[in-house]
């Protein structure tokens, strides 16, 4: 009975991440992203029955995938799609995240940006 519960509220998630289109604003991301391997793909499209939220068929079977982070709650038909791609062409890879210094309430102008503008650093006029 347990399963059918878990099955069934699974199913409505996935229904619920479907109806917001690109909207996850509400659905945590995880860390990976879907890639595939386009020579490797003969095209089966078992990758696009079990994750449509994330996997479209072109005009000829072969996938089109959806950019960005996998929702956190589509992670583990993620990991099923790429699990029974039978020619595993589909595969979970880390998403690069840009990284940045953390704001500092230094002043607009360092010393080292004033000595260049002056004309650049001191000179030794020692020779």
């Amino acid at each position: 009975m347990k399963t059918s519960r878990a099955s069934s509220r699974d199913q409505a998630n996935r229904q619920d991440i479907r109806r917001k289109g690109d909207a996850y604003a509400d659905v945590g991301t995880s860390d990976l992203a879907l890639g595939i391997d386009r020579i490797t793909c003969d095209g089966y499209g078992s990758c696009a029955e079990l994750l449509p939220e994330m996997i479209a068929l072109d005009d000829w079977g072969y996938p089109i995938l959806r950019p960005g982070p996998v929702p956190a709650a589509l992670l583990g038909h993620a990991r099923m799609a790429v699990d029974t791609c039978p020619v595993l062409a589909l595969r979970l890879v880390a998403v690069a995240r840009a990284t940045m210094a953390p704001a500092t309430n230094a002043p607009a102008t360092s010393a080292p940006a004033a000595a260049v503008r002056a004309g650049g650093p001191a000179r030794s006029t020692n020779r």
